[in-house]
């Protein structure tokens, strides 16, 4: 089943989210493809109530622990907005950028998962669905944030994870040696 029987039933609850490049293309191997993250998800914290608690972005997927402010439309409709967004700039990079040496293999992979959705005239760049998880205990979120700050490491991308640019384990851990961040909100989890 191409959705995965995963669906936000919440649109103001707090979730652990995925969002997966198709194939699993190594697109945010580039500074330029994870500036494109990075601002878009900048953009939606700022224009449409999305809440950030926690963020990765690895090679050919990310992470986010989020939300969507009550008085949006909603989490669903800034995911789709995010993705789309993000693939069109995606897209444009790819096809223009002289530096991205497989660029004609990325082409066909998007093209071929293109053809597998009638949603999508020529590429296709994320996976339809989120994997949404609900956040409800104390427990299951630190979990979760404990996994978001530690893929770099377990991935071999780096010794520690602050090690990493791109997560919000500085905004946790070492405010004040900030070189790279996305406005996030701590979450604060009580003992269970």
């Amino acid at each position: 089943m191409i959705g995965g029987g995963y669906k936000i039933s919440d649109q103001y609850g707090l979730y652990f989210l995925t969002f997966t490049i198709c194939g699993w293309v190594d697109v945010f191997t580039r500074k330029e493809t994870k500036q494109i993250i990075t601002e878009s998800l900048d953009y939606c914290i700022k224009n449409k109530g999305l809440v950030l608690y926690g963020y990765v972005i690895m090679t050919n997927h990310i992470h986010l622990i989020a939300r969507a402010e009550e008085k949006t439309t909603g989490l669903s409709d800034i995911i789709r907005d995010f993705k789309k967004h993000t693939s069109k700039e995606i897209i444009k990079w790819m096809n223009e950028s002289n530096k991205e040496s497989r660029k004609e293999w990325m082409q066909m992979v998007f093209k071929f998962h293109a053809k597998l959705n009638s949603n999508n005239s020529e590429y296709q760049i994320w996976q339809q669905n989120s994997h949404p998880k609900i956040i409800v205990q104390p427990r299951f979120a630190r979990q979760k944030l404990n996994y978001i700050h530690y893929n770099p490491v377990r991935a071999g991308f780096v010794d520690y994870p602050e090690e990493y640019p791109y997560s919000s384990y500085r905004n946790y851990y070492e405010e004040s040696r900030l070189t790279f961040s996305l406005p996030i909100e701590i979450l604060y989890l009580n003992e269970e």
